[in-house]
């Protein structure tokens, strides 16, 4: 199994971070290599179960399940079903812990998949890639 783990520090409470990124289906306003996404079968955006279909700004389509969201925990977790990377058994979580001197929030985001060994590094550097970029653009939009 392959994992990525990747961290930042959000200047803002957790609070106001969690209010971004509860919403399973708005990944969108906050992420910025994602172009759209939607809510199969009309459900709520913080309903477990729920599966979102998203495009990214290159075109390509992936599909995701909520497996868990608390928001005591402020986390949320999700697995992947359909993706264009050779990857499977794909299981990430995005939580958000308080820093507990000034407004600040650690934010990790992870995820633990199968890859074939030939894929392996290209597949690890691109989810590696989209955290980051996620992360990076949290603690922009909080600047």
């Amino acid at each position: 199994m392959a994992s990525v783990f990747e961290s930042a520090i959000i200047p803002a409470s957790v609070e106001e971070v969690w209010a971004v990124i509860r919403d399973f289906n708005d990944l969108p306003q906050w992420h910025p290599a994602i172009a759209t996404s939607a809510i199969e079968e009309g459900r709520p955006g913080d309903a477990v179960g729920c599966v979102r279909h998203f495009t990214l700004t290159d075109g390509a389509a992936l599909r995701e399940q909520l497996v868990g969201l608390s928001d005591e925990e402020h986390r949320v977790a999700y697995r992947m079903l359909d993706s264009p990377m050779p990857l499977w058994d794909y299981l990430a979580e995005l939580r958000l812990e308080p820093v507990t001197i000034g407004a600040q929030t650690f934010a990790a985001w992870q995820a633990t998949f199968a890859v074939g060994p030939d894929d392996e590094v290209a597949v690890v550097g691109t989810v590696r890639g989209v955290f980051e970029g996620g992360l990076r653009s949290l603690e922009q939009r909080f600047r």
